[in-house]
């Protein structure tokens, strides 16, 4: 059975090495961003949520676990460059709603969206992959879903493969768009 989160790790695996740079955009209840933490533990890994409450979960999470290597950012996906200098070895957006918050109302937005993967590819670096999970269950999961497909499937083939994994008998079901920069 397809699991998203496997494959989207799947993805990123080779591209880092326990001193890299990599960030989680949405980091939610902290899952993605511990995952990553564990990854680099000579590294760093960014963080970002707009609620207050994303970023206290994850802080209580990884003081628990006793991960110190994380940068967590109360802010948008969309201003990660104000705070990454440095160029990122792998980067996740897990799109959607805050899981376990009961309050849908709260998620990404195709405004924040676009412009943050379009950051995130900026700061990638030669060899580098950003995973992006979509759930278009909902109605700005699918039109954020058209949007990035559509965006992504422009950027140039002699720099970027993008590849988009999904279950095409279940077209709502949640899918990973993965972008690889070349090592050229």
């Amino acid at each position: 059975m397809f699991e998203l989160l496997d494959a989207a790790k799947a993805f990123i695996e080779g591209s880092i090495k326990p001193d890299s740079v990599l960030c989680d955009f949405t980091m939610g209840n902290g899952h993605d961003t511990e995952y990553l933490c564990r990854k680099v533990p000579q590294g760093k890994v960014y963080a970002f949520d707009i609620q207050a409450g994303a970023v206290e979960n994850t802080r209580a999470r990884l003081e628990a676990a006793g991960i110190t290597n994380a940068v967590l950012i109360h802010d948008s996906h969309s201003e990660c460059e104000k705070y990454v200098a440095e160029e990122i070895s792998a980067g996740m957006f897990n799109l959607g709603y805050l899981p376990g918050s009961g309050n849908k109302n709260i998620h990404t937005m195709r405004e924040s969206t676009m412009p943050a993967v379009n950051s995130a590819i900026k700061l990638l670096k030669k060899g580098g992959v950003l995973v992006i999970s979509v759930y278009p269950g909902h109605a700005e999961g699918k039109l954020e879903g058209e949007m990035l497909c559509e965006a992504l499937s422009k950027l140039d083939k002699k720099y970027y493969c993008v590849t988009n994994l999904r279950l095409i008998n279940s077209p709502d079901s949640p899918f990973i768009i993965a972008v690889e920069k070349y090592d050229k």
